[in-house]
């Protein structure tokens, strides 16, 4: 590693950065809630019913959403909410008023992140192109540990001065937006909005459309818009009658009452109490156990009625919250989970890559390849590929009793944010940048942190610098040579890179140790403390320290490197004293470190076959 303020000269006279200081690992949180779906086969009387109040709630929720946007930044408190709950219970009712205002407060604190994050990613691709303007066409600069260089040609020059003028103006929008209040909230989706202005250009008949063929597309997406529109949210009430008191479930048949609103009630209310029950029975397949033990015990159940009118079918989801308010999640410790073995994961784009590491670092068995192709798959069919891959995983997990899985801490934001700029250009670029998109980062790392935590695993996050180049430089043919003679699978800087995340989380460092552990357990009770100390990376093999001798003055000794296995005992020979205070000769069995006058330095053989170990 680069020195401080050294500058190291590598290939071709270039500098070298300095390496930049790592992360500690960390154990990710499991989730605080869960979610889980089942379909509802409705009726044509209870999909008329469910539409009409969908319909009407969802005109009060974009009323109510506008009113609250027109308060701009106040604080939750000043939100005026009672009154705005008083005024929708009269057309509704108390509990359909309080899950709108609730929702729209919700929805008014993401769009402010959302603006922030927006403000952020503008400023740093403004100072990208500053950074690259500031530099002549054709030349670098070198500003700091990092080398600037400017465009290509005085055309692409100007090109980026036409984009920093563009982004220039959008951040002074986005900041007085941000500044008065202003959010941009679009109910139901703002790509389903812009595509209405398209729908003629995008409708797959030919050209151009007869008037029954664009009726057919603009009512499709009428209906495809109402139904994004539509509120069917009921937030529950720990004490209520299985757990929600306006959509209540009855485990024992699956029998669904809905409390309709007001104006609604005279209309189609067939129960008491302005209540609706729906011919359709709900079943909970996955997790209904837990689902009917919280709402028997009258916990807290939310449930959302949706319509997917491109398969023109109802689901029905209840999710609940497994952590009580303003409590911690509680997590395991990194010792505990070092204790045990952990499979590494690296993920790249079209694959996963694993591996499974004891807790001292060594890998274990083969490399493990899992395919995960997502390029140009709809949300759906990616989503589904990506939960088989972590299945896959955790039941590799599990099959070496491993107590967690690693992986890289990964975000993209700001190289998405200035991929134009800092990740070349022209069709390497291009190609770069696509890979970069193509890596679910965010999606594996969410879908992975639950699906484990259910399963009784934990997910350690790790940094992830230089994993790939030190896997190459320092595992990749080691390990290349150690599988060729049991199996024909080929370890990958992938899988190389696997081992390094894997180590990173267990303690160790990424260096392998060519000749045996750093050191036995006896050198391993005894602190190093003063300056100076023997360092591991200087270390050939274990080291046992043994009293000095004085049987010869002026002499002492030392073991040689003999031509012997690992079983056989070292061979001693005398060689001529050093002075006091001189280090030993280095060689493969010294250690660099502080002498002792007369000292004895006698050095053992590896216990036990090891290709890494933590210090």
């Amino acid at each position: 590693m680069c020195g401080v303020g050294k500058r190291v000269r590598g290939g071709k006279g270039r500098e070298l950065r300095p390496y930049r200081a790592l992360a500690a690992p960390f154990v990710v949180a499991p989730p605080s809630g869960c979610r889980i779906r089942t379909r509802l086969h409705l009726s044509s009387a209870d999909a008329v019913v469910l539409r009409a109040v969908g319909e009407h709630l969802g005109s009060l929720a974009g009323a109510d959403l506008a009113a609250r946007v027109r308060m701009g930044n106040v604080p939750t408190a000043h939100a005026r909410r009672a009154e705005r709950k008083k005024a929708l219970t009269a057309r509704s009712s108390s509990r359909w008023a309080g899950a709108i205002t609730r929702t729209s407060e919700d929805q008014y604190q993401l769009g402010r992140r959302s603006l922030n994050a927006r403000i952020g990613s503008l400023r740093r691709a403004i100072s990208a192109i500053e950074a690259r303007l500031a530099v002549p066409p054709g030349a670098s600069v070198r500003r700091g540990r990092r080398t600037v260089r400017g465009y290509a040609d005085h055309a692409e020059r100007r090109a980026k001065q036409q984009r920093l003028q563009i982004l220039q103006g959008e951040l002074r929008q986005a900041a007085r937006e941000r500044d008065c209040g202003r959010v941009r909230v679009t109910r139901g989706g703002s790509r389903l909005l812009n595509a209405r202005h398209h729908l003629y250009d995008a409708a797959s008949g030919p050209k151009p459309l007869s008037e029954a063929a664009w009726q057919a597309e603009l009512s499709g997406w009428k209906e495809e818009w109402s139904a994004r529109r539509m509120f069917l949210t009921a937030d529950g009430e720990a004490g209520a009658p299985f757990g929600n008191y306006t959509i209540s479930i009855n485990p024992a048949d699956g029998t669904i009452a809905l409390v309709l609103p007001e104006p609604l009630r005279q209309e189609y209310a067939n129960a008491p109490r302005g209540r609706y029950l729906l011919d359709a029975a709900a079943v909970f397949t996955h997790r209904g156990g837990q689902w009917a033990d919280r709402i028997s015990a009258g916990a807290p159940v939310r449930y959302d009625i949706t319509y997917d009118s491109v398969r023109g079918r109802w689901y029905l989801d209840a999710s609940w919250s497994t952590v009580k308010k303003g409590r911690p999640v509680p997590v395991p410790t990194l010792d505990v989970l070092r204790a045990h073995p952990v499979l590494a994961v690296d993920v790249n784009v079209g694959h996963l890559a694993a591996w499974i590491l004891d807790p001292y670092g060594n890998p274990i068995g083969t490399p493990h390849t899992l395919p995960l192709e997502l390029a140009g798959l709809p949300a759906s069919t990616r989503d589904a590929r990506l939960r088989e891959a972590v299945s896959q995983l955790i039941h590799l997990a599990h099959l070496h009793e491993s107590a967690a899985l690693v992986i890289e801490n990964l975000d993209f934001a700001d190289a998405r944010a200035t991929g134009r700029e800092r990740l070349g250009r022209g069709r390497r670029g291009k190609n770069l940048r696509r890979t970069v998109a193509g890596i679910p980062t965010a999606k594996f790392r969410d879908r992975l942190t639950g699906m484990a935590h259910h399963a009784g695993l934990s997910v350690i996050a790790v940094d992830p610098a230089y994993t790939s180049r030190w896997g190459a430089q320092h595992w990749l043919n080691p390990l290349n040579e150690q599988t060729s003679t049991g199996t024909t699978t080929t370890v990958t800087g992938h899988h190389a890179a696997a081992v390094v995340v894997g180590r990173r989380g267990l303690g160790c460092t990424a260096r392998r140790r060519k000749d045996g552990p750093r050191q036995t357990p006896a050198t391993h009770a005894v602190g190093r403390v003063e300056v100076g100390a023997v360092r591991p990376e200087d270390r050939t093999g274990p080291a046992v320290p043994e009293t000095p001798s004085h049987r010869t003055p002026g002499r002492t000794e030392r073991t040689a490197p003999a031509r012997t296995t690992r079983g056989t005992t070292p061979v001693v020979r005398q060689t001529r004293a050093r002075p006091p205070g001189k280090h030993p000769p280095h060689g493969p069995t010294t250690v660099r470190g502080p002498s002792v006058p007369d000292q004895l330095t006698l050095f053992g053989t590896p216990d036990m076959a090891n290709t890494g170990q933590s210090t």
